[in-house]
């Protein structure tokens, strides 16, 4: 029997307002793109076919680890699988998917974004690209859980990028910061061929980031 839509209303707003933070910044356009949290096994997602700028929470859907609805009375994302997996096999918490424009032009020319910029290292690096397959696809699916290996952020080949992160508000911050390496790199590349920071600078700048404690708050006495 399909549990209480009331049980996941926080869920349910959360994606909401993250979609909208994210139309916001250019990062979800009309109905491409897809946002989900976590809850448990339970998995609150957005809808196919809403435009994400205006999503309410009514048209966030929840799914089991199966993909069944339980709470909800439209279809999730098409790319439904694709989010299940990621949860699946990293554990996350959160997950974003967009067609955001610097992302989706670099998909069209890349096989990687490179580390070019040190804040890139949030992600895991170098971003890879996944081969295209078609949307909603188990080839698709498999080729970005792939790509994912070791990152938190992945290009998806022709279409668009995907994050994830233990939060739905860093999942988004992920989206965010991914969406502005990649336009770094293009504005870069018409000024010539971007310098790319190599595995002992940028190994140099973890070592830097967890002797300063770079990033976390100050201890208080």
């Amino acid at each position: 029997m399909p549990e209480s839509p009331h049980f996941f209303a926080e869920q349910r707003r959360s994606v909401a307002a993250a979609c909208h933070r994210l139309a916001e910044a250019g990062l979800l356009i009309g109905t491409a793109g897809n946002v989900s949290v976590r809850a448990g096994d339970r998995i609150a997602v957005t809808a196919t076919g809403v435009v994400l700028g205006q999503v309410t929470s009514e048209q966030v859907t929840v799914v089991g680890p199966d993909g069944d609805v339980v709470a909800g009375h439209l279809r999730p994302t098409s790319e439904v699988e694709l989010h299940l997996g990621i949860y699946r096999r990293y554990d996350a918490g959160a997950v974003v998917h967009t067609h955001s424009p610097q992302a989706t032009a670099l998909s069209l020319v890349l096989d990687e974004l490179p580390c070019v910029h040190y804040q890139q290292l949030v992600l895991g690096g170098t971003t890879r690209v996944a081969p295209f397959a078609p949307f909603g696809s188990t080839e698709l699916a498999e080729q970005v859980l792939s790509a994912l290996d070791g990152r938190s952020a992945a290009l998806m080949a022709n279409h668009g990028a995907v994050v994830y992160g233990p939060t739905l508000e860093k999942a988004v911050d992920n989206a965010l910061l991914l969406e502005w390496a990649c336009g770094l790199y293009l504005r870069a590349a018409c000024l010539g061929v971007p310098r790319v920071l190599d595995e002992d600078q940028q190994a140099a700048v973890i070592r830097a980031a967890m002797r300063r404690g770079y990033g976390t708050p100050p201890s208080h006495r």
